[in-house]
């Protein structure tokens, strides 16, 4: 008589297109290789690159099928050969490189971190690439100290609302830009200025910038040249569209960086303390549960989302 192996949910897509095209699938589950984890998922975070891998506009996973999902928090359910940092049961949440609309999934143990006690799932799991992609950028790339002057586009945003804090965290002066009625909101997170971007040009309005971080793209690029001082440090998060070159940046007398965001559980560890204390807060706009993945892609799209969006997973 042979043993039924046990059995996972996963939402998958056999095609690019739109949110329509996700579904969900009964697989078997995963096994933790060496120097992996096996977590049961019990939320995940929905990023916008997800929406673009799942269109083919950015089709970094190569050709379907495949399941989207990189932000997971849940508890650790087997341990791969080798791996110390986690023991069954331990609460854990990190970066992936996909897979994790899913109950189930296996990956690094590297690339979790502890969960705080003091966060629920849902904002841990909206926490990774929103917060390791600000870190990345302005405390691994920019060295962002007290006094140093920040422009951040799309302040309002995943990225940019944890951007907002960890450059007050590291005692920065901030400007943002977002639209009229999300100023409230990053007042609240402490910022020093809020430009409204549709009512004012932001490239004659902000001066003297010593980081600017660009999450939007396009002609963001060279217009933000504009607001940096000489020698100041444009860093991009949108490889795939950065408006300009290197070289056009070095003929300005300004620097350039790109920030592709890696996985990192010591990082997220340092992130954990700053979340943990509160100093750092993780705004999440809507929850749903996993079988509502197409209705978030659909939010998503609205390209208005404020923070966060999360997909949560029964116990």
């Amino acid at each position: 008589m042979t043993t039924a192996l046990p059995r996972t949910r996963v939402m998958t897509q056999h095609r690019f297109g739109g949110p329509e095209v996700l579904v969900i699938e009964e697989r078997e589950r995963p096994v933790p290789g060496p120097g992996e984890v096996l977590l049961r998922v019990r939320a995940v975070g929905v990023n916008a690159l997800d929406r673009l891998v799942r269109s083919g506009a950015a089709p970094v996973l190569g050709e379907p099928p495949f399941t989207l999902g990189v932000d997971v928090s849940g508890v650790v359910e087997a341990t791969g050969e080798g791996v110390t940092l986690f023991r069954p049961g331990d609460e854990v949440f990190g970066k992936i490189p996909a897979g994790g609309y899913a109950e189930h999934v296996t990956a690094p143990a590297e690339h979790f971190a502890a969960k705080p006690t003091t966060l629920d799932h849902v904002h841990a799991a909206a926490a990774p690439t929103a917060t390791l992609t600000a870190w990345q950028a302005l405390v691994d790339l920019a060295q962002v100290a007290p006094g140093t002057r920040v422009l951040v586009h799309a302040a309002a945003g995943g990225v940019g609302h944890a951007a907002v804090q960890l450059a007050k965290a590291e005692g920065a002066y901030v400007i943002g830009t977002a639209r009229a009625d999300k100023h409230g909101f990053l007042y609240d997170l402490g910022i020093d200025e809020a430009v409204d971007y549709t009512a004012t040009d932001f490239a004659t309005a902000v001066h003297d910038m010593d980081v600017a971080l660009d999450l939007i793209g396009g002609d963001y690029g060279p217009r933000t040249l504009n607001t940096l001082r000489p020698g100041g440090l444009l860093i991009s998060a949108i490889p795939g569209d950065l408006g300009l070159s290197p070289e056009d940046v070095d003929a300005r007398g300004m620097r350039f960086a790109v920030v592709q965001t890696e996985p990192s559980g010591i990082r997220l560890g340092k992130i954990a303390s700053l979340l943990a204390s509160n100093r750092l807060r993780i705004h999440v706009e809507a929850v749903l549960p996993f079988t509502e993945a197409a209705k978030a892609h659909e939010l998503s799209e609205s390209g208005h989302v404020q923070g966060k969006l999360v997909l949560t997973l029964p116990d």
